[in-house]
């Protein structure tokens, strides 16, 4: 595999190895790095061992037999929360087909949806003022991994996404939240938010194209313009006071923030990785790297979810992960030209 000459050391090897702690990086590197068909016996036993052991099963032993966690409502308590389950549930690879990983997917679509038809950051009854692109975002992402696709609620909870970015009728914005379209944001002084924009993008990038309406498509390019517009490598995107550092503190599973990985990420995935404004954050990522190729964990929520994921300071095997998707794909449309 060429793509791989731009990596130091052998970090698709590690990333192969069975491992208790991390069971779902095997998975996804078989299924996204190898692309094994996903009936292939290695990647079923892959998956099977997500749900074994590591944080998966974890976080569903502490899930209420009703189908939360925590407390019943809204969900959304960082980050023990119903909202933030489902979210992790799907950045770690859990089975959709799990009992366990439905009924907490019914849950949330029963308790966290406003009347505008998207997830609110609630923990009590959801309110449409309290919607915001990040959590509508992450949540939609990883129900969609989740197989929820064709809910009528996820398909609700979509046409907001995409309506709220446009501006297209019937939306209506509020002082708190959401406060205009093209990702206006109350929480970003009312401009524009880059963070939730990558959430969105998430999001609608999970919808297979065939299956992406024209608002959607039309959503997506307005993520685009506003995560082209400004400079990825500094993030000097609509801020209040200063940047965040935590743009440049790779993370998982990462919160309501981005960092730059997970921008470049749904950017590449979109089919710009060779785009000239992309190149100094490539490089910038690229040289974080150490000498077996491997990048570490520097932003955690460790000690406040129901499970650590790995540890601050050292080689990540989940932040090389999503390093080595970026760079497969980036080198993989350089080796066709």
């Amino acid at each position: 595999m060429s793509w791989l000459n731009a990596v130091k050391g052998d970090s698709l090897a590690w990333l192969l190895e069975p491992d208790a702690a991390n069971p779902g990086v095997r998975y996804f590197a078989l299924r996204d790095l190898l692309e094994r068909p996903a009936d292939a016996a290695e990647v079923v036993a892959a998956q099977a061992a997500v749900m074994r052991s590591g944080p998966v099963p974890t976080i569903l032993d502490a899930q209420h037999p009703d189908g939360y966690w925590h407390k019943p409502g809204g969900g959304y308590g960082k980050y023990r929360g119903t909202a933030w389950q489902i979210i992790f549930l799907g950045e770690l690879g859990a089975d959709p087909d799990d009992e366990r990983v439905q009924r907490g997917c019914e849950y949330l679509l029963n308790h966290t949806i406003a009347a505008n038809g998207g997830f609110a950051c609630s923990n009590t009854t959801p309110v449409p003022s309290s919607v915001v692109h990040c959590l509508n975002g992450n949540l939609l992402a990883s129900l969609i991994r989740l197989g929820r696709l064709d809910d009528p609620r996820v398909q609700q909870a979509l046409a907001w996404q995409a309506c709220a970015i446009t501006g297209e009728e019937p939306i209506r914005y509020y002082q708190s939240g959401t406060s205009g379209p093209a990702f206006a944001c109350a929480a970003n002084a009312g401009q524009p938010c880059a963070w939730g924009a990558t959430k969105a993008m998430k999001a609608l990038l999970a919808v297979p194209p065939a299956q992406r309406t024209s608002l959607i498509q039309q959503a997506i390019e307005q993520g685009v313009q506003l995560l082209l517009r400004y400079h990825l490598a500094s993030a000097n995107y609509p801020f209040t006071g200063k940047i965040s550092s935590a743009w440049f503190k790779l993370g998982f599973p990462l919160s309501y923030w981005s960092d730059v990985l997970e921008t470049l990420s749904v950017l590449v995935a979109l089919g710009y990785g060779r785009d000239p404004r992309l190149a100094e954050a490539y490089q910038w990522l690229m040289s974080k790297q150490d000498q077996q190729g491997r990048w570490k964990l520097e932003n955690t929520v460790n000690g406040k979810m129901w499970v650590d994921i790995e540890r601050r300071g050292k080689p990540s095997k989940w932040i090389t992960l999503r390093v080595l998707r970026v760079v497969k794909a980036i080198e993989a449309a350089t080796l066709r030209l």
